[in-house]
């Protein structure tokens, strides 16, 4: 029978703890009604839809431009002396879980306007897919 070493246990449990922080980047849009945009004429449709993937775009290039992760080097002292300290940037931001609400939130907004001006039969809506198509 094997024995783990304490580094062995070290780097198993620093494997799980890194692929826990680990996300797919593939959010699900919140669900927003439909009957939110039933008011709505077609016109208003189209440009209210616009407007959100204005929102989505500027979102993502926001999140794509400050979602880096770094390396840092530096020297610390210890018990046996003075050693080289290298960390690396894991994980996420409290931002980019901000980031990440706003636009499942506007992947809704956008999937309730497509589904609204569908029923509508709006011609801007056409060709346009909705999650889960």
């Amino acid at each position: 029978m094997k024995t783990f070493t304490a580094a062995a246990l070290l780097a198993t449990a620093g494997i799980f703890t890194l692929s826990g922080c680990a996300t797919s980047g593939n959010l699900t849009p919140q669900y927003v009604p439909p009957s939110t945009y039933q008011s709505y004429d077609c016109q208003a449709l189209a440009q209210e839809y616009n407007r959100v993937e204005r929102y989505v775009n500027a979102t993502q290039k926001q999140q794509s431009s400050l979602s880096a992760s770094g390396v840092g080097v530096g020297i610390s002292a210890g018990r046996w002396g003075v050693s080289p300290n290298i960390s690396f940037g894991v994980g996420r931001s409290n931002d980019s879980k901000a980031r990440d609400a706003k636009l499942s939130r506007l992947y809704g907004e956008a999937d309730a306007i497509i589904q609204t001006a569908r029923i509508k039969r709006c011609s801007f809506a056409n060709g346009i897919k909705i999650y889960g198509e």
